[in-house]
C-alpha cells in the first residue's frame, strides 16, 4: 500500500510556475522590507501630514508592510501575508485617490495590490490549510 504522505511529482510548468511565484514574493519581500522601513524614518511625516489621521497610521502602516513581507518568505504564511498586503495596499490606493487626490501617486500601490493578489491567489492552498490548522 502506497504511503499517504507522499506529495504527487509537479510537472515542469507547475515547477517553472512555483519559481516564478517564489521570485514574485522575494522581490515583494524586498521592496515591501524598503517600504517599511523607510515608513518608519522620517521619509513620509509630510505625506502622512496631509493624510491627517496623525502619525501613528504611518508607524502601523510601516510595521504591517515589514511583517507582511517577512510572511512571504514563510511557506506555510506567504498567502496570508499577500492576503494582508493586498488590504494595506487598497488602504494606500484609497488613500492616494480620495483623501490626497493623487491619481499618479495610486499607481505604484495599485500595482503592489495586483501583484500580492496574484500571490494570494496562487498560494490560496496555505491560506486554507492554515485555516483548517485552527479549527483542529
Amino acid at each position: 500500500m502506497p504511503d499517504a504522505t507522499v506529495q504527487p511529482r509537479m510537472s515542469v510548468a507547475q515547477t517553472v510556475g512555483n519559481v516564478v511565484l517564489w521570485a514574485l514574493q522575494v522581490l515583494l519581500a524586498a521592496y515591501f522590507v524598503y517600504s517599511g522601513m523607510s515608513l518608519l524614518g522620517d521619509g513620509f511625516v509630510g505625506k502622512f501630514d496631509k493624510i491627517g489621521f496623525g502619525q501613528w497610521l504611518r508607524y502601523v502602516t510601516g510595521v504591517l508592510e515589514i511583517a507582511g513581507a517577512l510572511g512571504l518568505l514563510v511557506p506555510r504564511l506567504c498567502g496570508l501575508a499577500a492576503l494582508g498586503l493586498v488590504g494595506v495596499m487598497a488602504g494606500a490606493v484609497a488613500t492616494e485617490l480620495f483623501i490626497l487626490g493623487d491619481t499618479d501617486g495610486a499607481v505604484l500601490p495599485a500595482t503592489l495590490l495586483a501583484l500580492a493578489a496574484v500571490v494570494a491567489w496562487f498560494r490560496r492552498d496555505t491560506v486554507r490549510a492554515l485555516l483548517q490548522s485552527f479549527g483542529k
